[in-house]
């Protein structure tokens, strides 16, 4: 399915005038504040890849496990049996949905996924991007500050878009926009930081029958 290969795909400085960039520093400073400690997240999540050519866009939902270094888990409920995981050295990519009978094997990619928000894009992110205020907004009840970041260093997208709560700080929702031009939109339904997760969570076991294809 188009959605989860996207995101499969993807796990292979501020701008303006001081005045311009006012209103967007309290929002930012509160979302790095908030997972600034974070060594692990639990997180329920409806996602929307939209391809601006076609105009045509699909839909997915599931879980996202994320522990600290580099340990990230996709189980996708729909469609169901599609799951992503890395476990710091490799990624494990099966989607059946699509591509049945197989897994693809790959070196874990430095530049994340864009979903683990509390180190791809909430580290450091003056020194790493570009910042500006994308107004005010709600995400189911939420409210949300919009902040908007474009690397300032190639990375496999051009632009995210940060929802981050105004009571909490949390990314309530983001939107990457790959080199393609196919923009994906994230809404979090539920969230919990420093969460127990089980090291098997980041284990990924081949299923009889399924050959392993390796991706360097």
């Amino acid at each position: 399915m188009r959605n989860s290969l996207a995101l499969a795909t993807l796990l292979l400085g501020v701008a303006g005038t001081a005045a311009a960039q006012a209103p967007v520093a309290p929002a930012l400073d509160k979302a790095v504040a908030a997972y600034r400690n974070v060594r692990s997240l639990r997180a329920s999540f409806d996602q929307t890849l939209t391809n601006p050519v076609t105009s045509r866009a699909s839909s997915a939902k599931g879980e996202l496990l994320v522990k600290r270094p580099g340990k990230i888990s996709v189980a996708f409920t729909e469609p169901a049996g599609d799951r992503i995981v890395s476990d710091g050295s490799r990624v494990w990519i099966y989607l059946p949905s699509s591509n049945p009978g197989q897994v693809i094997r790959a070196r874990a990619d430095a530049q994340g996924t864009g979903l683990d928000v509390s180190t791809e894009l909430l580290t450091a992110p003056r020194s790493r991007f570009a910042v500006t205020d994308g107004g005010v907004d709600k995400v189911g009840d939420r409210a949300t500050h919009i902040v908007t970041l474009v690397p300032k260093t190639a990375r496999n997208y051009t632009k995210a878009r940060l929802w981050i709560d105004d009571g909490d700080g949390l990314v309530r929702q983001l939107e990457l926009t790959e080199q393609s031009g196919v923009t994906r939109l994230v809404r979090f339904r539920t969230l919990q930081l420093n969460a127990t997760i089980p090291a098997s969570a980041f284990k990924f076991q081949v299923p009889p029958g399924v050959k392993v294809h390796d991706s360097e």
